[in-house]
């Protein structure tokens, strides 16, 4: 085994390109991989609510560079998740593109009061970074200035923010300034002789106090735990009296290497702290860097990690191995989630105290594992697992009496992998069920009871409430699923291949993709078709969804964005459908549609050529599988639950005899709801309450009417945060339902192409735009006068939702594995007011238009909508990043591509 020491190369910056298979990477890191544990009860999870392991910490909600600005990715998504910790680059530095430590602080310390953790070495460029100096002490010494340069400007920052602010002086110490490279200190390893870095530690750790003496510093911030050198650097700090606030490594080996590194450290520090004033303390630990590819998106996967991190009550940032600014592969567009993001919406749902959760393999990666909770005061435990396919028998033991009664009502749901950029709705109900307690236990049997079989990358979710006998108001949705692996679907033409294997436990660096192969041949000049065999259960209209996946920036797909093919059922009913694209290859979406089938047998066919052989493909697309799922009655309304919405201010939930659960609220105390949208369009509310008293509604920042009933109201795309407050008396919510209609809200559009263009902008001609026309060029160098003003009019004065319909293809050419998209922004005026600055993410290409709702005051009759940006000054408000890095491509000076806004009411009550 190779000893931890030898390990150079910084582990954030392995490029996946490498493919290096797991175990060799385990071996290199000096770490091994368990062996198989036996598994005397295979799909046995046991859950003891009576075996109390503390608070709960809800530490695995992090992420690396995550953030990528206000509004990238949105406060919904932000608080949604509970995000509790973002790592990621310092102000104004060239590492990337977005991820400003001081420009991320303000949404997510709004949000969820998170801290930032300033990787303070990120103010340079390159990765090992380029150190600039001539001999050592030049190097410490500009280094020095650049730190005393950040703490200044945190101290700029107001109060209230400066405390949600962690330094960490040194990253991956050992691989960069402190290793053996071209731009180290002296090229001589800490991890062979640590003089030069403890020296630098301690320097610039008194500096930073000598500023900010009650500033929090993180370290050693190693690429793994290293033994004995992480444990000698405490030792060292002790003595120094330099102790880092926050003890920091990275863990991206396997989830079981968590716990290991934790207890080895909480060892380690209770021998290094007896008989020194630390004596008896244990320092918060942030584990800054966790996951590979194979497991980012992937609720099945990632709950192995949740479970490990919340045992070891650590906070921990899920690694940036891909693009910033999208929760490190839980976040889609701005507003939108995928699995991971709900699973990780269900663990921030979490309350109470944890329970011991003993899953069948203790030990071994790549099995069931879970996190449970129990709340006394709310009458809750919930539980989330997942990992495994097959049977699964999830045992409640020592249910307690005095919480529960002698039965519980259980709410059982899925949460699906979509794909690292698909969007995905809540999750999916499975089965709602009251179940009796015998001796002590409650049973939950996955694959029997009607109860479906476990799916490998999906999570689960149980939630266990008092049975007041009330009949269940959620349906399991979908009635029926079925899903279709590409390489196994027949195939004709030219050019067909089947890709793979791609990600998998031995090639964790690699993508995940279902049944671990994709296929390609759906491209430009060729002739291949795709037949999938499928067996539906009944008639019905099926909702049909294609995991693909183009790469943006590859030769055939840069000309016209995404690609299109031709979609059959039995040879007919052509519809043509524009696959999705990524930032990569094999990062999946999915494209959506629907089909109508009879009961039975069907051939689902994806060509490259239309029935006529009129048309044809244009671009290059790889498809990992078909979905195709037939909704349940009732799936057009949603239900979601007061009881088990985010309570606060006294909310409180309580369970009627012989009534539902519900929540109540007293004057000022609130519920609030993750509520999902699939476009940016009209919905209606409804709030379930009694007790007579009022409420208020409030949407996504806005105030909605005063007291209950049905209301109208333009959603996002996306996640939608919903809160209803209590205004006088008591109310008790019971539910509220979310039901997409149309009519309310009268939408009225206007073209890009016909709004008044100044300067530069222009009317471009692109294929995915209505029309076949949009404007791009709003924007350029400060002071520029390039702009496009729409002449709208409002029926009545008041609030309206903008839609904007725009594109956003800028993106700087990478320095290593993470293409490096930039959001943009525009400067929205009305009437000439003060402007709102609204940012958009990269929708991957010029050709590829995406939507965001901003809502916006109008007064009866005219107004003017006015759309300006130009690039965006430093943290100084004075210089540029495009002067300080000439030929770096750090902040864009331009709005999107714009092809339409459409304008709504806000919102308004019905009947």
């Amino acid at each position: 085994m190779v000893p931890p020491r030898a390990r150079r190369t910084p582990t954030r910056r392995i490029r996946p390109a490498l493919t290096l298979a797991a175990g060799a990477l385990l071996l290199a890191s000096g770490l091994s991989v368990p062996a198989a544990a036996a598994d005397p009860e295979p799909g046995h999870l046991k859950v003891d609510l009576a075996d109390d392991t503390g608070a709960f910490h809800g530490g695995a909600s992090g992420t690396l560079y995550g953030l990528y600005g206000p509004d990238v990715p949105t406060n919904n998504l932000i608080e949604g998740m509970n995000l509790r910790t973002v790592a990621t680059k310092a102000q104004d530095g060239p590492q990337h593109p977005g991820a400003d430590a001081l420009e991320v602080v303000k949404p997510l310390a709004d949000s969820t009061d998170g801290d930032v953790y300033v990787y303070m070495t990120d103010i340079h460029r390159g990765f090992p970074y380029q150190w600039p100096g001539d001999t050592p002490e030049e190097k410490l010494g500009t280094y020095r200035e650049k730190v005393a340069k950040q703490v200044d400007q945190v101290l700029q920052l107001p109060a209230e923010y400066q405390d949600n602010i962690v330094f960490v002086p040194f990253n991956e110490p050992e691989g960069n300034m402190f290793g053996t490279g071209e731009w180290s200190y002296d090229k001589v390893s800490w991890l062979d002789d640590p003089k030069a870095y403890f020296a630098a530690w301690d320097d610039v750790y008194k500096l930073i106090k000598q500023k900010m003496p009650d500033a929090r510093i993180a370290g050693p911030n190693t690429s793994v735990l290293y033994d004995p050198q992480v444990k000698g650097f405490m030792q060292h700090a002790v003595e120094a009296g330099t102790v880092p606030d926050v003890v920091t490594w990275h863990e991206l080996s396997h989830p079981e290497k968590v716990r290991e590194s934790v207890r080895k450290y909480r060892g380690w520090e209770n021998e290094v702290f007896q008989g020194t004033p630390h004596e008896g303390k244990q320092l918060p630990v942030n584990i800054n860097e966790y996951a590979f590819n194979y497991h980012t998106s992937v609720p099945g996967q990632m709950i192995q990690w949740v479970s490990a991190i919340e045992e070891s009550k650590v906070d921990a940032d899920i690694a940036y191995w891909n693009i910033d600014g999208n929760l490190s592969d839980s976040a889609v567009q701005s507003n939108r989630a995928n699995g991971q993001w709900w699973l990780l919406n269900a663990y921030g749902n979490m309350t109470g105290r944890t329970v011991k959760v003993t899953p069948p393999s203790p030990g071994e990666n790549y099995t069931m594992q879970g996190v449970s909770t129990l709340d006394r005061d709310k009458k809750q435990s919930r539980t989330i697992f997942g990992g495994s396919a097959g049977a699964g028998h999830v045992e409640f033991a020592n249910v307690p009496g005095d919480v529960f009664g002698g039965q519980v009502h259980a709410r059982i749901r899925e949460i699906p992998w979509t794909g690292q950029i698909g969007d995905s709705g809540p999750p999916r109900t499975v089965a709602e069920r009251t179940i009796e307690v015998q001796d002590g236990k409650a049973v939950v049997d996955f694959g029997s009871g009607g109860l479906p079989a476990l799916k490998e990358s999906s999570a689960y979710e149980v939630v266990l409430t008092p049975a007041t006998g009330a009949e269940a108001k959620s349906v399991p949705s979908p009635k029926w699923e079925g899903s279709y692996e590409a390489e196994d679907a027949a195939h004709s033409g030219s050019g067909y291949s089947r890709n793979g294997p791609e990600g998998s436990p031995d090639d964790v660096s690699k993508f995940y993709t279902s049944g671990g192969y994709d296929v390609g041949g759906l491209r430009s000049g060729s002739d291949v078709k795709l037949d999938f065999t499928v067996d539906v259960p009944e008639d019905g209209t099926y909702d049909l969804s294609v995991f693909a996946n183009s790469l943006n920036t590859y030769d055939l797909v840069k000309e016209n964005g995404p690609t299109n093919v031709f979609l059959t059922v039995d040879g007919k009913d052509e519809q043509e459908l524009k696959l999705p694209l990524g930032y990569k290859w094999v990062v999946w979406d999915h494209a959506d549609t629907k089909v109508k089938l009879t009961k039975g047998k069907h051939t689902l066919s994806l060509a490259a050529r239309s029935l006529d052989g009129q048309r044809a493909t244009k671009g290059d697309a790889i498809v990992d599988r078909l979905t195709l799922a037939l909704p349940g009655p009732g799936a057009e309304r949603a239900v979601y639950e007061g009881e088990l919405a985010t309570l606060k201010n006294g909310a409180r939930a309580v369970y009627p005899d012989n009534g539902p659960g519900a929540v109540e609220l007293a004057k000022d105390a609130s519920a609030t709801f993750w509520v999902h949208s699939p476009t940016d369009d009209e919905s209606t509310l409804t709030l379930h309450t009694s007790g007579g008293s009022q409420s208020r509604l409030n949407v996504n920042g806005q105030d909605i009417q005063p007291g209950g009933g049905k209301t109208a109201v333009s959603l996002s795309g996306g996640v939608n945060k919903v809160t209803v407050t209590g205004a006088s008396g008591t109310t008790l919510l019971d539910h509220l339902t979310v039901e997409q209609t149309s009519g309310a809200l009268k939408p009225e559009t206007y073209q890009a192409e016909e709004a008044a263009l100044t300067g530069k902008a222009e009317i471009a001609t692109l294929s995915g735009a209505t029309g076949g026309k949009a404007v791009r060029n709003i924007g350029g160098e400060p002071g520029n006068d390039n702009t496009a003003t729409f002449r709208v009019t409002a029926p009545a004065a008041g609030q309206y939702a903008m839609r904007i319909r725009y594109a956003n293809p800028e993106q700087a050419e990478a320095t290593h594995y993470n293409p490096d998209p930039l959001a943009r922004h525009a400067d929205v005026s009305v009437n000439g007011g003060k402007a709102q600055r609204v940012t958009f993410p990269h929708s991957f290409h010029e050709n590829n238009f995406w939507e965001l709702t901003v809502p916006v005051d109008l007064q009866k009759g005219g107004n003017t909508i006015s759309f300006r940006s130009e690039e965006l000054p430093n943290f100084d408000g004075k210089t540029y990043a495009s002067d300080t890095w000439p030929g770096i491509l750090l902040r864009s000076p331009y709005a999107p591509v714009l092809d339409r806004i459409t304008l709504a009411p806000y919102s308004a009550v019905r009947p």
